[in-house]
């Protein structure tokens, strides 16, 4: 797999994977919804670890850097 996530990709996936979780466990987000919450919290965290996102490849979308 070749990496196709950026940095900010990365910590942006973890912010909202913890913020997704919490939503589950504080019982805000209850029932169904709450469980596919959490299942895409778990997505998040590991797309976010093995730095490539397949949505990405499906859509075309390469890693970019900002250049200095």
């Amino acid at each position: 797999m070749k990496k196709n996530m950026t940095s900010a990709d990365r910590i942006i996936r973890l912010i909202l994977a913890v913020i997704l979780a919490t939503l589950y466990f504080t019982k805000v987000m209850p029932g169904t919804l709450g469980i596919i919450l959490l299942v895409i919290a778990v997505v998040l965290v590991i797309t976010s670890f093995v730095n490539f996102c397949p949505l990405y490849r499906f859509l075309g979308i390469t890693k970019w850097e900002a250049k200095a």
